[in-house]
């Protein structure tokens, strides 16, 4: 009898602590970011190039809010304001510096964003002509996706 109760009490707490293991909530992991290798994106499409290399982390309309942002140590910025925010004036030159690595920004040139410009070169093999005509076509891109 004695050795009856005791395996009834240990199935009725094995089944209500793997109730209780069921029933709790999910492990909270960090989103990742995955870093893959740059593929050629059309030279001559700002639009495309923007699909291909800012659209996952500022979102297919540039508000920021792309599938790899919350992983990020800094958000994405909105690059919808940016001739919002200075002075009603898209700052082209500004913009193909960030690009270009050339410029400071919260997250350009971190382990969460590249340089474009180096990768660009790297795509285009070193010919400087189609790293601009790359970084050209993507600042006239982002200035169509500017709020008015």
């Amino acid at each position: 009898m004695r050795v009856t109760k005791f395996i009834s009490l240990a199935a009725i707490m094995a089944i209500l602590s793997a109730i209780a293991l069921g029933q709790a909530a999910p492990a909270q992991s960090t989103p990742q970011i995955k870093h893959v290798p740059i593929t050629s994106a059309p030279l001559n499409s700002g639009k495309e190039m923007f699909k291909s290399y800012c659209a996952v982390c500022h979102g297919v309309d540039g508000t920021g809010n792309g599938p790899a942002a919350s992983a990020m140590k800094t958000s994405p910025m909105n690059l919808t304001v940016l001739a919002k925010n200075n002075h009603g004036q898209y700052p082209a030159s500004h913009v193909a510096a960030v690009i270009r690595g050339q410029a400071a920004t919260p997250s350009h040139g971190s382990q969460d964003m590249p340089i474009w410009g180096q990768l660009f070169s790297s795509i285009s093999q070193g010919h400087e002509g189609q790293v601009q005509q790359r970084i050209t076509n993507l600042v006239n891109y982002i200035e169509t996706v500017q709020v008015k």
